[in-house]
């Protein structure tokens, strides 16, 4: 149950971003979005709490740009949806992956990572959020 609440924030949470700075968003984001959540939530589940925020960050986006990928594959090459194209972005692989928002995703995964520990300790009563930034 845990996981679906986590899940469903995520998710939510990120379809509203997309429509704060898009205008728009796609069903399929919600998902993506919770999932993203949860592995993004897993990584200090895993790995121990002295691993600095920016570093995690990194395995948040390295994890989100892994799995934006995989879903623009499917979702819009495959299907051809067409939910996003980032073809005219510097760097990018069949357009569904760039540079740019790898670099925006450090900033969202570092969010996600102080929300999923807030809510965790919120709502379960883990472990008191602490971070190390550097």
């Amino acid at each position: 149950m845990k996981n679906l609440i986590l899940a469903a924030f995520g998710g939510i949470t990120y379809a509203a971003l997309e429509l704060l700075c898009r205008g728009h968003t796609h069903w399929t984001m919600i998902l993506m979005g919770g999932i993203c959540f949860l592995m993004i939530g897993g990584i200090n589940e895993y790995i121990p709490w002295e691993m600095p925020l920016l570093k995690q960050s990194l395995i948040g986006a390295a994890l989100v740009t892994a799995a934006e990928f995989v879903a623009g594959c499917i979702l819009n090459l495959w299907l051809g949806l067409g939910i996003w194209d980032y073809g005219g972005q510097w760097g990018n692989i069949f357009g569904q992956i760039c540079p740019l928002f790898s670099l925006i995703w450090i900033g969202v995964s570092m969010a996600a990572i102080v929300l999923d520990d807030w809510l965790r300790y919120l709502l379960w009563g883990e472990e008191w959020p602490h971070y190390k930034f550097l």
